[in-house]
């Protein structure tokens, strides 16, 4: 008797857990329709639903015209939303949304550190997007506001860039860096990093 009273003691233990895991905000990533990433993050914000729109300062030149800036997407059709797990419906319901990143029973939260480096990256203003890597000589930035954060080092002419994966999205982004502030990192030191590269 005491066995059966134990394990439905447990299932309802693990039942209260998901409970409040759910009721927990977490970070997810939604899929928007093209170019319209602008228009969601303000209607998100209209609705007071937390969402984090990335930009980067880009620019560009047409033919016989003046070069243009132009503040961009960092990452093209992806807009991040601070929710619980139940507010999944009010995001889905806002128009230029068409899902959240997970598979199709769940969605996958995007890991707070990964938000966070993304901010530090557009306070230093020198980011930009990056094709998406999963291998490469992998470095750790180890000064300045970002310090701690790894990537995959990649040069640009003569300048060095830390590229950061979100691999939640399969979306990169390159943060350029002084020579001597990175160091390689080796398989000892992955347990002490923020987790970017997968």
């Amino acid at each position: 008797m005491s066995e059966i009273w134990e394990q439905e003691t447990s299932v309802q233990n693990h039942g209260a857990f998901c409970a409040a895991l759910d009721s927990l905000p977490q970070w997810f990533a939604l899929y928007t329709t093209p170019r319209n990433e602008k228009h969601v993050s303000e209607m998100l914000t209209q609705r007071e639903i937390e969402s984090f729109l990335p930009l980067y300062r880009t620019t560009r030149q047409w033919k016989k015209s003046r070069p243009v800036v132009l503040e961009l997407p960092l990452f093209p059709t992806y807009v991040f939303v601070r929710i619980a797990r139940q507010a999944r419906g009010a995001v889905l319901g806002t128009p230029g949304v068409l899902s959240i990143v997970g598979s199709p029973r769940e969605p996958w939260p995007v890991p707070d550190p990964d938000i966070e480096a993304i901010r530090l990256g557009l306070q230093m203003r020198k980011i930009e997007p990056h094709p998406y890597l999963t291998v490469g000589e992998r470095v750790r930035i180890k000064s300045g506001v970002m310090a701690g954060v790894e990537g995959v080092l990649v040069r640009k002419k003569n300048d060095f860039r830390v590229v950061l994966t979100l691999g939640t999205i399969m979306r990169s982004i390159a943060v350029e860096v002084e020579a001597d502030d990175i160091e390689p990192i080796g398989t000892l030191a992955k347990s002490h990093a923020i987790p970017w590269v997968a």
